[in-house]
């Protein structure tokens, strides 16, 4: 058999150069597809991937072997994708697992262009569920189709190696955001890359040789030169592969991994906003009415003696409301994204449960669970169009439906109870990042104050303001005509009314709110949890959950046991009348203080750039030709650099030129949004994620820190006053604007800085005129 590879149009490879390269190819798709495998992790995607390369394989070698034209290969691998697509991709769609259904087809046709954006706003790994295979069953057919095509058939073989490189970095693409240790692939990938290309440049010299030999018709090398040669290859492989692994060792231990990548599903949009629905906690109280505290809303049957059903985690409080949170602020209020069929709860310590809910009178999209939510199957003539629109938020263990449940829908969970923690004494703070509450009710500070000791540990803390609420407070809800008056509503007006009354009369709704502002003001995360605790659970039988089941408590998150449930609530119990002549301690509202003038740098904080021109050489007679040729090759080297850096210079000298302009304008407010607009333009550049039409709290929030939420509110103050704001004002912004632009810088790394340097996102952020003095958002 002939071995060599083609050199014309129309001339056939031979089974060994075939053999080589298919090989090699297998041997590379292996290693690429190791980055899809966080995606699927299951026997199903091994299958794809082994008989797609097959397939793709197959179609190569015929087009190769019998001089197929393009057109003729791109329509067998259509054809191809249909036929395999189902069965491989679809394997539940396909008849007795083998032949596409009509079903089946139509579902792969949708899929091929659905499949890519449901793929990307699901959580991992996906498995087998629907059609979510169909990605990687048209990479790898495409990878292995186009790069066997290239490697038998072109005349730059090495264009076959960017094919499995593709794929490789498609499922980095695909994959998740947390780190998924692909070096290990990427290392493999590049070893198999390396010796695929030494054995073309091989099969290349070999047949240059033996077509030379055969016009000469004599021997141009012997057995040992061929050896030599190959020797030499195997030894400068092994050279570059021992240099890639000491560079990327040395990478990888100077620039460790620390936050998540940029991918994909990171920069698509979930189709699940909480802020979209009204927050469980604001309608508590209608649960507790004559019709709905006896109305039985759910029928639960796994839930342990004592167990709490979580309908929702509300981790943002604004001063009017606790509410879900969501993933467009700097949080740790994650996303909601599609469940496929299960979630490894591996790294929670607790007991498996396992629930069967149906539904009676309760509605709402949230869906009421227990747990670290593992896998959840609908039952009933719903089951599909529930599961289809199923969302799950892992951070903080709340689920919803689009749409909301409706009675009669049914569904079974499994999931992971977390073990109690110990006791709350020795606890000390976890480090959870949550959104920034910037309305602190009057009386809460007052109040913990009263409960606690400074000095004590943190854990002594909590416990002790807990068990002053406990102590100090008294259960109402203000529904019926023998119970004491008690308003609804957990805002900040009703937080601090709750302190101010004497005796502190609430329910739920308002314990479980303070005690976790107050836990955040110790250094907890904390969160608010709405639910249910149903009176008869216990033994895993089935329970009725009424109205009169509802309540709420608090999560905190401690360094060592993680989110902990803990009730604030005081005991049900007799009520003192109140007590009308102990005067109600109000606190003032407190002024906000305009952020002071920026200090003058010290003349030593300043220090005057290195230059970088070297002193010219001393004059040398014998070398003044050479040394004018060499500042002629230097000056022309400059020349290039400053023509490949004018983009660049460019985009800084119009950033310096629009910051002047603004703090030159001839009015106080115009300087003042201006200085706004010049922090907004540098968060952007710095990539802070800012909530689309995002007001100057918003902005500030998202940023993070006391200073930029007192700048907001020092601008809204000033461009909303019916009197007009002076310089000394103007100044004080852009010098807050200034060390925030600064602070920004000081904890960016050198890349980072660069990057928001030369960044042109800011520039997109506005249009017409640069200064108006209107009512804005956070770009104003």
């Amino acid at each position: 058999m002939n071995a060599e590879r083609p050199r014309a149009a129309g001339t056939r490879p031979g089974w060994g150069f075939i053999a080589g390269n298919t090989l090699a190819l297998m041997a590379a798709t292996a290693m690429a597809s190791l980055t899809l495998w966080p995606v699927y992790q299951s026997i199903e995607f091994i299958v794809l991937v082994a008989a797609t390369f097959a397939l793709g394989a197959a179609i190569a070698i015929a087009g190769a072997r019998l001089c197929w034209p393009a057109w003729l290969v791109a329509l067998v691998t259509v054809a191809v994708y249909l036929l395999a697509g189902v069965p491989l991709a679809i394997p539940g769609r396909a008849i007795e697992r083998i032949l596409p259904s009509v079903d089946g087809l139509l579902e792969l046709i949708a899929a091929t262009a659905l499949s890519w954006k449901q793929l990307v706003t699901i959580v991992l790994p996906v498995g087998a569920y629907q059609a979510l295979l169909v990605p990687a069953f048209i990479l790898v057919l495409l990878s292995t189709v186009i790069g066997l095509s290239a490697a038998l058939r072109s005349r730059i073989a090495e264009l076959a190696l960017l094919a499995p490189i593709a794929l490789f970095i498609a499922g980095i693409g695909l994959g998740p955001t947390a780190e998924s240790s692909p070096i290990e692939g990427g290392l493999g990938l590049f070893v198999v890359l390396l010796f695929w290309l030494l054995w073309v440049h091989w099969q290349r010299r070999r047949t240059a040789v033996r077509l030379i030999a055969q016009q000469s018709r004599r021997t141009l090398e012997s057995t040992g030169d061929r050896a030599l040669a190959a020797a030499r290859g195997l030894v400068s492989a092994a050279v570059i592969i021992a240099l890639a692994i000491a560079v990327g060792t040395v990478a990888a231990i100077a620039v460790p991994v620390s936050e998540p990548r940029d991918v994909l599903r990171a920069r698509v949009q979930q189709p699940f906003d909480p802020r979209d629905y009204p927050s469980p906690l604001s309608g508590f109280r209608g649960y507790l009415q004559p019709e709905q505290s006896e109305r039985a809303l759910l029928t639960v049957a796994g839930l342990p003696a004592g167990g709490r059903l979580r309908v929702a985690t509300l981790d943002s409080y604004d001063g009017i409301v606790y509410s879900v949170g969501s993933d467009t602020v700097r949080s740790a209020s994650g996303s909601f994204t599609r469940l496929p069929y299960r979630i490894d709860q591996g790294q929670v310590d607790g007991e498996p449960l396992t629930l069967r809910v149906t539904v009676d009178g309760y509605r709402g999209v949230w869906v009421p669970g227990a747990g670290a939510l593992e896998r959840i199957e609908f039952l009933g003539s719903s089951a599909t169009a529930r599961a289809d629109s199923f969302y799950y938020n892992d951070n903080s263990t709340t689920a919803a439906v689009l749409g909301g449940l409706q009675e009669g829908d049914s569904y079974r969970s499994r999931s992971v109870l977390p073990r109690p923690a110990a006791k709350l004494a020795g606890a000390r703070p976890g480090t959870e990042v949550l959104s920034p509450i910037s309305v602190i009710p009057d009386g809460i500070t007052q109040a913990l104050d009263g409960y606690v000791r400074a000095g004590d540990p943190p854990g002594v803390q909590l416990q002790s303001m807990l068990e002053g609420l406990r102590t100090t407070g008294y259960i109402s809800h203000g529904v019926n005509a023998d119970e004491p008056a008690s308003r609804s509503g957990h805002g900040a007006d009703r937080i601090t009314q709750l302190f101010g009354d004497q005796p502190m009369l609430g329910d739920q709704e308002q314990y479980a709110v303070a005690a976790a502002l107050m836990a955040r003001k110790l250094g907890f995360p904390s969160r608010v949890v709405v639910g249910f605790v149903p009176a008869s659970a216990g033994g895993g039988e089935s329970v009725t959950v009424t109205g009169a089941d509802i309540s709420a408590w608090i999560e905190v998150q401690t360094a060592a046991d993680g989110w902990v449930s803990i009730d604030p609530n005081p005991a049900v119990r007799e009520v003192p009348p109140k007590q009308p002549d102990e005067p109600t301690v109000v606190s003032r509202p407190q002024t906000v203080v305009p952020p002071p003038a920026p200090d003058a740098a010290a003349p030593g904080d300043l220090s005057p750039p290195e230059s970088t021109v070297e002193d010219p050489p001393p004059p040398m007679h014998p070398l003044l030709a050479f040394l004018l040729a060499a500042l002629t090759a230097l000056g022309w080297t400059l020349l290039g650099l400053l023509i490949l850096l004018a983009p660049f210079l460019a985009i800084i000298a119009a950033k310096h030129r629009r910051r002047r302009l603004r703090r030159a304008a001839d009015s106080p407010a115009d300087r003042i949004s201006g200085g706004w607009r010049d922090f907004a333009d540098t968060a952007t550049d710095f990539r802070v994620p800012v909530p689309p039409s995002a007001t100057r709290t918003e902005l500030a929030e998202a940023v993070g820190g006391q200073r930029s939420l007192v700048l907001a509110s020092v601008v809204d103050r000033a461009l909303f006053s019916p009197d007009e704001p002076a310089h000394t004002d103007a100044d004080a912004v852009w010098g807050s604007v200034g060390e925030l632009r600064a602070a920004f810088r000081g904890t960016s790394s050198r890349r980072e800085r660069v990057k928001a340097l030369i960044s042109v996102r800011s520039f997109g952020r506005y249009s017409g005129e640069a200064s108006k003095r209107t009512v804005e958002g956070a770009g104003s």
